[in-house]
Order: structure tokens, then sequence, then C-alpha cells
């Protein structure tokens, strides 16, 4: 059981029957009151988020996940197919169903996929990947303020923000559960 005392972000607990992470949470004392615990829970079958308040102490089970590592083959249409690693059998599933994954996911990268009662409901890409800078704007001499950025598109297709310095080609390691640039990793 979970209880809203060992609430963190991005544990998973089980909700009305379904699985959740928490996005956010805030314990509140109120004058004269018991306390509570607001949150902002996503679905992780949906994608939605709820508000939800709860008093201090709500205990919840643990959502029985099953994770597989599995590794991504290539995208057709709306579907991106996943091959696991050990049976070597093939997982199709739809863009909707990758959310925010999609844009760190390529070719032969492996990524974990949760199971929710045999049914896969989420992808988890690796914590950091490198990629290749697609499309930036070009960096001109004196363009060294620090804490600056500029947004570059990545080989992905996914647009995060980076330093001035870092050129088309670059290949850079990201942070896929922030989205935020960690460091250059070479030049192609």
């Amino acid at each position: 059981m979970i209880s809203t005392t060992d609430f963190k972000k991005g544990k998973k607990i089980q909700y009305k029957g379904e699985p959740f992470e928490i996005i956010e949470f805030q314990h509140v004392k109120m004058q004269q009151r018991a306390p509570i615990v607001r949150t902002k829970l996503k679905s992780l079958k949906t994608g939605r988020v709820l508000e939800e308040t709860f008093s201090a102490g709500d205990k919840f089970e643990a959502p029985n996940l099953e994770e597989k590592t599995m590794q991504f083959l290539y995208t057709q249409d709306d579907l991106c197919y996943f091959m696991d690693t050990e049976t070597f059998e093939q997982l199709p599933l739809t863009i909707s169903q990758l959310g925010e994954a999609k844009k760190f996911l390529k070719e032969g990268m492996t990524a974990q996929i949760l199971y929710f009662k045999g049914e896969p409901i989420a992808v988890e890409p690796p914590m950091f990947v490198e990629l290749e800078v697609s499309e930036t704007e070009p960096s001109f001499k004196g363009d060294t303020a620090s804490g600056s950025n500029k947004p570059a598109k990545l080989e992905t297709g996914a647009v995060i923000k980076v330093p001035f310095h870092i050129e088309v080609g670059d290949i850079i390691r990201i942070d896929t559960r922030t989205s935020e640039y960690i460091e250059k990793i070479s030049k192609k």
C-alpha cells in the first residue's frame, strides 16, 4: 500500500481501478482541520490529467505493472513497431500510446513498455538519449550570454532549447524526463 506520505513525483498508484503517475503533489496543513494532499495525476492508460485532493494518510494500491524491454523498429502510417528483445515478437503501438516518448525514440533504440493487466499502456524511453541536431540557427561570434538558449530541432523531430555553441550535426545528450539539453557529445 502507498500512503499519501510516500507520494513523490513519478510514483505510480492505482486510483479508481486505473494506473496513474503522480505529476505534482502538495501537502497542505489547514488550521483546525486535518491536513490534505493536492495532486495532479496522469493516467497511464489515457494520458489525461486529473487534479485530486486526498486526506493525509489515505492509502492506495501499487498498480500491478509489468515492464518489458523492447527495441523500437520503425514507424509505418500511424503505428510504431517494437520488438520484444527476448521472444522477437513484434508489437504495434499507436503514436498516441507513445505520448511524449515518441519525440526521443529513434530506430534501434530500446525502451521500457509498461503493461497493465496484460495490455500495453505506456512507453518509457531511456533516461538519457543521444540525438543529432538537424536544424538550428547559426551561432555568431559574441553569442556567449550565459543562460541564453536557442531552439534546435533534433533528428526525431523534437524541439528543445540548446546553448548558442550547438550547431547542425552536433550529437547532444538529452534528459528525456525534462526534455533538457545535458551536454554536447561530439560533432558528426
